[in-house]
């Protein structure tokens, strides 16, 4: 971390965007960004997120910003009037250093403590001094002793690296735990009785148990974008609803579950389906991939274009739609068979079960978090009922 940086940053967190933070700090919206976005490495978290053309600044950065408006304070009393702390940034590496000296008087002594040649402290020593416009330390035969600068410095530098101290407490444990945590992504349940809201609840009640150091962080989306997750490395195991396996990933097979056209009557699935509006999700999900081929199964091109789908990428929605204003939809038997007791369904042939595969990337590393994750589902028990 570097003097430069925290002054951004405490700029950002006070202007509550890039813009305002460029204009009041003379500096580029693109240095300001650098700097927050190395802040947000170094501490290992994130502190805001873009909203249109501000800035959400997430709880940690409220948390922090009292500690990092305190250092940016001590840090600009580093610098000689005149100074431009912007340009002549000082690492708190350097600082930590200069103490060093100071405490022990003497260069070569401080030099050896910390594992430095005695020309590479000078120097960095040096270019501290250049850096901050003082003369901190007066150098002789007899030692190295403080100038009256460089005494009423020492305890604003022991003050900024305590800060930052208190400031990056956690980002270690947090750098570790990232570092850790197995990231799974998977289909949207339809509920909490569906069959994949029952997997991964299961899967979460055995790794808590078998890998309980080990954090599992699991979030529900579209197929697509769980494709596009894992192979940017959002995620490290998907749970998808396909019927094959792309090429480029290795995986196997969990649960499979028979569909039902939900909200229909009788027997006949090309008058459920041609009679009533029909809620569909997206074709970014791969159950839509399976009701489109239950239509062009069931329907000419005529017929389908004469159809009324309506897409809808929420399951709730659909559910509403299919309860309260007399529309139908393909989803899953086992998910909808206890909804409502009234609720009707047309169950489709098992050529039209879905099934729901554990997958990740052909690669060492995304196997290894595959195989665990599977290995959990594996060994995962259902609690006998209290």
């Amino acid at each position: 971390m570097d003097t430069s940086t925290l002054l951004l940053v405490d700029i950002v967190l006070h202007q509550r965007s890039l813009r305002g933070a460029a204009r009041h700090s003379g500096r580029p919206a693109s240095s300001i960004a650098a700097a927050l976005a190395r802040c947000e490495s170094a501490l290992s978290t994130s502190l805001c997120q873009r909203a249109g053309s501000g800035l959400v600044f997430t709880l940690e950065a409220n948390r922090l910003a009292p500690s990092i408006t305190e250092a940016a304070q001590v840090a600009r009393r580093l610098y000689a009037p005149g100074s431009d702390p912007f340009l002549s940034t000082v690492r708190l590496q350097a600082l930590g250093r200069f103490i060093e000296v100071a405490e022990r008087g003497s260069i070569r002594q401080a030099a050896r403590a910390l594992m430095l040649g005695q020309p590479q402290l000078s120097r960095q020593l040096a270019h501290l001094e250049t850096a901050l416009g003082h003369t901190l330390l007066e150098r002789g035969t007899g030692g190295t002793e403080l100038t009256a600068t460089g005494v009423r410095l020492l305890d604003d530098c022991s003050r900024l690296l305590q800060l930052w101290g208190q400031i990056s407490r956690t980002s270690e444990d947090r750098f570790r735990r990232a570092q850790a945590t197995v990231r799974l992504g998977s289909i949207m349940p339809l509920g909490y009785e569906s069959e994949i809201a029952r997997q991964l609840a299961k899967l979460t009640a055995s790794w808590a148990i078998t890998r309980p150091k080990q954090p599992l962080f699991i979030s529900s989306t579209t197929a697509e974008e769980l494709l596009r997750g894992l192979k940017s490395g959002a995620f490290d195991v998907v749970l998808l609803d396909t019927e094959r396996l792309p090429e480029d990933l290795e995986g196997a097979p969990i649960v499979a579950s028979g569909l039902a056209i939900v909200g229909a009557k009788g027997t006949d699935i090309a008058a459920a389906l041609r009679d009533r509006p029909i809620a569909l999700p997206s074709p970014r999900s791969g159950l839509r991939l399976r009701i489109d081929q239950l239509l062009d199964m069931t329907f000419s091109d005529a017929e389908r274009d004469r159809l009324t789908l309506l897409e809808i990428d929420s399951i709730p929605v659909i559910l509403n739609l299919v309860l309260e204003y007399g529309f139908v939809s393909v989803l899953p038997r086992a998910s909808v068979a206890s909804i409502r007791p009234d609720l009707h369904s047309i169950a489709l042939p098992s050529a039209f079960d879905m099934q729901y595969w554990l997958c990740w990337l052909k690669s060492a590393g995304h196997s290894a978090a595959g195989i665990a994750v599977l290995d959990a589902i594996e060994r995962a028990t259902v609690p006998a009922p209290h």
